[in-house]
């Protein structure tokens, strides 16, 4: 059961990820910078995950640190998975088109996003959840 709320969850945030990068594109990227852009796509999306994770703590029963491990690491797989495979069978990127996202050029924080994405539902857990 846990799983199958957790990958619920995580498509919550995938959604909100895609209207994220459709924002990027549509309104930052047009007025800002491109690292002032991007930076600031990548804390938008940060601060959703968050509110996911703390929105949906109590119904994911987000009640120790394993169990919040566990559903931030089925996230993290989810959202690699996700980011590698539509980006080589969809948009075609090569291997180190997509790696080029992991090295913070032009204001990419998508690594530190990753990192929030695991460790959302510990935060989580820590905000919402009474002791």
């Amino acid at each position: 059961m846990l799983a199958l709320r957790s990958v619920a969850a995580w498509l919550v945030i995938l959604v909100l990820a895609m209207l994220n990068g459709l924002l990027r594109e549509a309104v930052l990227l047009p007025h800002l910078s491109k690292p002032v852009a991007f930076v600031v796509s990548g804390l938008l999306l940060a601060l959703c995950i968050l509110m996911v994770a703390v929105a949906l703590a109590r119904w994911l029963k987000l009640r120790s640190t394993w169990r919040c491990l566990c559903v931030g690491a089925l996230w993290l797989c989810l959202t690699l998975v996700f980011e590698f495979g539509f980006g080589y069978f969809v948009q075609g990127h090569t291997w180190a088109e997509m790696l080029e996202a992991y090295t913070f050029k032009d204001g990419n924080i998508w690594p530190l996003v990753v990192v929030v994405t695991f460790f959302a539902p510990l935060a989580a857990m820590r905000v919402r959840v009474p002791r």
